[in-house]
């Protein structure tokens, strides 16, 4: 038996008193961070010495930080040491403060069962019994390990639910393998022919959401008209985001199911989405999250995700005959000099990943 890790996240129907309670504890958990930011920022500039403070040192003077769940103030010092130790480590920036609106959320952890689910309703510490809809139950051996409360911009609060469970997986012996090539236009293209063909949901969404936004700003910034245009405009983005997740999903899982091995380029976006100037379709269609959820998905099955090295020439080399030659972002055939070969240069580049799939299985596992 393996034990694994996974997160399902349920909608939240906290009552009038329930919903006062959350967004405190919000309000709770951002002023916490803040302060003890500051605080530490101040001894830095001081001693050029890193302040270990807690969230229990400022209780005295703020009682109300009491009222809330003492965990998630817990988590959220836990959040800033961490940004502070790659800051000083890694040189990640500094850590920043926190901002009303911007992400409301706090995350707490179970101690002696406080957090757990009875009768379809999630217990919460200091919340209570909160209405969930549980589209899907956790597994029967499931030991709930944190939940992570969430408010959206369009006023809808989520549960994440964290939880521990074992399960017996096989490891299945290679059988079937395929590349998935990045395609800007695409998504991708696989070492068959096919395509992702994604439906570019932003795009195809984009005016609609200028049109709204347009009126947005016409209105008087902080007037309840204000407020209802951009619940409006959130609630376009957020439907946005269900769309790309419905379907990066459902592709991924049909793709883990046919094959016992998937080779991919380990890509990184961020930096494509800068250096070629195609911020909007590298964030669109979510790549990133794709082979996440392709990673997982395998895992549980017992089958392979294959990261090509970022080195690796899979557009420039030849399907056929392995020769190399300098390929341009414009240049979509590739024209083997050497054996003649000519081809759809991301088709090329999946055909190589199929083979550098296969080798890496071959040369790593065995089996009997």
């Amino acid at each position: 038996m393996t034990k694994m890790n996974k997160s399902y996240k349920f909608r939240l129907y906290p009552n009038k008193g329930q919903t006062e309670k959350i967004i405190k504890t919000f309000g709770c958990n951002r002023f916490i961070f803040n302060i003890m930011l500051s605080d530490k920022k101040k001894y830095y500039e001081e001693t050029g010495k890193m302040l270990n403070n807690t969230p229990a040192q400022y209780k005295e003077e703020y009682p109300w930080l009491k009222e809330v769940d003492s965990q998630a103030l817990s988590q959220s010092h836990q959040d800033l040491n961490a940004a502070y130790r790659n800051f000083f480590k890694y040189k990640r920036g500094f850590p920043k403060f926190k901002k009303k609106g911007v992400k409301d959320s706090y995350r707490s952890c179970v101690i002696n069962n406080n957090i757990r689910i009875e009768n379809n309703k999630l217990r919460l510490p200091k919340i209570g019994l909160v209405e969930i809809k549980m589209e899907r139950n956790l597994p029967k051996n499931a030991k709930i390990k944190s939940v992570t409360v969430s408010k959206t911009k369009t006023n809808k609060f989520f549960a994440a639910i964290n939880f521990e469970y074992e399960k017996e997986i096989k490891q299945v012996e290679p059988k079937t393998y395929i590349g998935l090539d990045f395609a800007m236009a695409d998504f991708f293209v696989d070492s068959e022919g096919n395509k992702g063909n994604y439906p570019k949901f932003f795009r195809n969404s984009q005016e609609k959401l200028a049109r709204e936004q347009r009126r947005l700003s016409r209105m008087i910034k902080g007037s309840n008209n204000y407020k209802k245009q951009k619940v409006k405009i959130a609630k376009i983005h957020e439907k946005i985001a269900n769309q790309r997740k419905d379907f990066l999903h459902k592709t991924s899982r049909k793709i883990a199911n046919s094959y016992d091995v998937i080779c991919v380029e380990d890509l990184n976006m961020q930096a494509m989405s800068q250096t070629f100037k195609f911020g909007k379709s590298v964030h669109d269609n979510g790549w990133g999250m794709f082979v996440n959820m392709l990673e997982y998905k395998l895992i549980e099955l017992g089958k392979y995700l294959i990261k090509a090295d970022k080195f690796f020439p899979s557009t420039k080399r030849c399907s056929s005959c392995g020769n190399k030659k300098e390929m341009k972002l414009s240049d979509r055939v590739y024209k083997c000099p050497s054996c003649g070969l000519e081809i759809d240069r991301d088709l090329n580049a999946a055909l190589n990943l199929k083979q550098y799939g296969i080798k890496s299985i071959q040369g790593k596992l065995s089996f009997e």
